[in-house]
């Protein structure tokens, strides 16, 4: 039986391949989380309806419980999940921020390298390691920008650019992940992941885009004058991935680690899977029939006009493609909302 350690196991992307792996017996599980994210402590209760996993209250900044876990375990694959997500968190705190990001990453190698090196890592790095894309010429449209040069998706070659202390904690991780399977032959891959959404996300104003924006939908179903705020124009363009298509990647790239190992992958739904903030706005008021109202604050800084993956290199290594409609999708998440509340 395959041996599985997910760190972060009990945030969004955790939980839901945990739940997969439980639910249809794949393999031994052990999760390490400090279950400091709002959501997680609801979704380690709901894991352990599902079937039986270890469980390891830490943080990855922690190398002594990191290098422990490794070695007691012996994973065969390692997801690593565990991160500190938000921009604003990052520029409020960026001590948090490298030491959860940057350290966290590097002594999850290390254990690996010293008790494990025959174990699979897949990391989960961020289109922020791109920066913020101004090199580029973007077109306003009514509902959205458009990139003149990459009409379609930006692809791995895009220039590496770190900006803001979440940039750089994220971008640092993704390069110790690429540099171990260099210098020490370590099978490790990279996913640079536009946005993610599905059930288990418990959105905030800061991050999870998508689950915040269905929860104010929904709560304005409830309350007309339920009111909230958005940064920039809301003409902001980012592909969407649902959780089940995220599932279905992470465990392919599992089972072809040995094919991708040393190897960075732009992902996110695609152009067709593509979202503006005022396009999601138009999408929910349409399926709730409800009028969402909200006001304009300034851009965040660094905040892309434009990123959506070019995700050929993932389709050509790993048969890997999305299969679940932007409008499909959000009309899930709505679903899991609605249940929630």
């Amino acid at each position: 039986m395959t041996k599985y350690l997910i760190t972060g196991g009990c945030g969004f992307l955790g939980s839901n391949i945990a739940a997969h792996i439980l639910e249809h017996k794949m393999g031994d599980v052990l999760i390490l989380d400090n279950l400091s994210r709002v959501g997680s402590d609801k979704n380690y209760d709901w894991l352990k309806t599902l079937g039986n996993f270890s469980f390891k209250k830490a943080d990855t900044s922690d190398s002594h419980a990191v290098l422990t876990a490794v070695k007691d375990f012996r994973p065969d694959i390692i997801f690593h999940f565990a991160g500190q997500v938000a921009m604003t968190t990052s520029i409020s705190n960026p001590r948090l921020d490298f030491n959860t990001n940057t350290l966290g990453t590097l002594n999850v190698l290390e254990a690996i390298r010293l008790e494990a090196p025959s174990c699979g890592i897949i990391f989960s790095s961020t289109n922020k390691v791109y920066g913020d894309l101004e090199q580029y010429t973007y077109l306003e449209q009514q509902t959205r920008y458009q990139c003149v040069q990459c009409p379609n998706g930006f692809d791995e070659n895009t220039q590496l650019e770190f900006h803001s202390p979440y940039g750089c904690s994220k971008g640092a991780a993704d390069q110790y992940i690429l540099d171990y399977a260099r210098i020490f032959g370590l099978k490790t891959a990279v996913f640079r992941h536009s946005s993610m959404y599905g059930s288990r996300q418990f959105g905030t104003f800061d991050q999870g885009w998508i689950s915040w924006f269905c929860q104010k939908a929904v709560e304005t179903q409830h309350n007309p004058h339920t009111s909230f705020t958005i940064a920039g124009n809301g003409k902001q363009v980012r592909d969407v991935l649902h959780a089940q298509d995220m599932v279905s990647l992470y465990l392919a790239a599992a089972q072809n680690i040995e094919r991708i190992k040393g190897e960075a992958f732009n992902i996110g739904g695609g152009i067709e899977n593509s979202l503006s903030l005022l396009e999601l706005f138009s999408l929910l008021e349409n399926m709730l029939s409800v009028k969402l109202n909200y006001q304009q604050l300034p851009p965040r800084p660094s905040d892309q006009k434009f990123f959506v993956a070019d995700i050929t290199k993932a389709a050509k290594l790993l048969n890997w493609k999305p299969m679940v409609s932007k409008e499909e999708g959000i009309k899930k998440m709505l679903e899991w909302i609605q249940q929630t509340i």
